[in-house]
This record gives structure tokens, C-alpha cells and sequence, in this order.
């Protein structure tokens, strides 16, 4: 009796391990894995209506005081001209702010060695009015002088809600023709939606990472182009076959 119990045990288990092991990962139960499964997307172009300037200073000296002293009057300088093109204090925000020690390797001692410190301080700008940004960013490199660090600028929209609602309305309707060909071409009846599923990308903005000489912005003119911003819904649904 007990070997047949054993037996009956043993046969279960396999049973159970082979079902596990056909699913090939995670596996779903019910109707979800049933039917017709289709991916839709939906694209739509826009015109970016903001602009984010990625600007800040780095100073360096061989006592932190005089580092910080550099870095303050080139930063306050900057913030200025920024307020001169219009620009709120709710669009500029602190995006970064260190103190650092410069070392190098002396053979002499065998060691790293203090030779001086460098004060980063960087601060994210929003600019509305995109006409005025390649003005911005020349008055801005004229501002903080041999000290200017300008890493990029990304153009986005302040709204992408209607945006991203004609993407979605668009990917809705790929899925749903996907669905409707695949079932007259297996000659099946397309039931009713089983199971829906959404996935949005908003493509990656446009960054133009630029060194500057401040002489040459300002009398040369710096030209930057706002293009396009492309955004993507996705969506993954299932029907059941009636």
C-alpha cells in the first residue's frame, strides 16, 4: 500500500515538473494565453514647445576659498543674464553643486598629492520661448566667461497628454486591424477583447552637447534647431476566437 502511495506521489510531482517546464517562463493561467494576440503602434510628430539648458561653471584653484569665490561670481553672473532673457527663478533649478580635490600622482613620494580644489556647480534652465535659446546661450558663455560649461540642451513638451492620446488612438486601431486580418485569413471569428495592455515611449529628446568660446558666440551667433519629437505608444491586446 505504501509503495503505491509513493508510486501515485511520484507521478504527480513529474507530471507537475513537465507542465512547468513546457511553459518556458513565466506562465498565465485562464484565457489570457488563448486566442488572438496581436502588438498595435502609434506614432505621431510634434514640434517641441520647451527647451532645457543644461549650463553651469567649474572653477579651480589651489585653496577652496578662492575656487568658490570664482565659481559664486561666475554663477551670479550667468543667473543675471539668464533674468535678463526673461527667465523665471521657478525655471532654474540646481541640478548639481561639488567641491573637489584635484590630485596628481607624484613618483617622487609614490602618492597622490593635493594640488588644488574644483567647485562644479551646474543648474538645469527651462526656456520657453525656443527663438531666444541660441541668444541665451551666447549671452550666457559671454556671462560666465572661461568658466562656462554648457553640457546639452533637450527640447520635450511641457504637455505631451493630447500627444500621447492620438498616439494611443492610433496604436488602438493598428491592433484591432492586425486582429480583424488575422482572423479572416485563419477563416475564425474574432470574439470579443480578452486582455489589453499599453506601453508608452517618448523617444529620446534631441541633445546637442557643445563646447563654447564665449568671444565667438557672441559676435558668430549660435544656431540650434528644434526638430521634431516623435512618440510611440504600443499596445498588446488579446481576442478570443469565437
Amino acid at each position: 500500500m505504501k509503495k503505491c502511495l509513493f508510486a501515485i506521489i511520484g507521478l504527480v510531482l513529474i507530471t507537475g515538473m513537465v507542465g512547468l517546464a513546457s511553459c518556458g517562463g513565466p506562465c498565465q493561467t485562464g484565457t489570457q494565453q488563448q486566442g488572438i494576440v496581436v502588438n498595435g503602434e502609434g506614432k505621431v510628430s510634434v514640434s517641441p514647445d520647451l527647451a532645457v539648458l543644461n549650463v553651469g561653471i567649474s572653477a579651480q584653484s589651489e585653496r577652496v576659498a578662492d575656487a568658490q569665490s570664482q565659481a559664486t561670481q561666475a554663477m551670479n553672473q550667468i543667473m543675471t543674464s539668464l533674468h535678463s532673457a526673461g527667465i523665471a527663478d521657478k525655471d532654474i533649478q540646481t541640478q548639481n553643486f561639488s567641491i573637489t580635490q584635484v590630485t596628481k600622482w607624484e613618483d617622487k613620494s609614490q602618492e597622490q598629492v593635493i594640488i588644488g580644489y574644483r567647485v562644479d556647480n551646474t543648474v538645469n534652465v527651462k526656456i520657453r520661448a525656443l527663438d531666444k535659446v541660441g541668444t541665451i546661450i551666447d549671452a550666457v558663455a559671454v556671462a560666465g566667461g572661461d568658466l562656462t560649461r554648457i553640457q546639452g540642451i533637450t527640447f520635450t513638451l511641457e504637455n505631451p497628454t493630447q500627444a500621447k492620446a492620438d498616439a494611443r488612438q492610433k496604436a488602438v486601431a493598428d491592433a484591432r486591424a492586425k486582429a480583424v486580418q488575422l482572423a479572416e485569413q485563419f477563416g475564425v471569428k474574432l470574439g470579443r477583447l480578452n486582455y489589453v495592455t499599453e506601453n508608452q515611449l517618448f523617444t529620446s529628446p534631441v541633445m546637442r552637447s557643445a563646447s563654447f568660446d564665449s568671444a565667438a558666440g557672441a559676435s558668430s551667433g549660435t544656431s540650434i534647431s528644434a526638430g521634431e519629437l516623435d512618440i510611440t505608444v504600443d499596445v498588446q491586446a488579446i481576442y478570443n476566437i469565437g
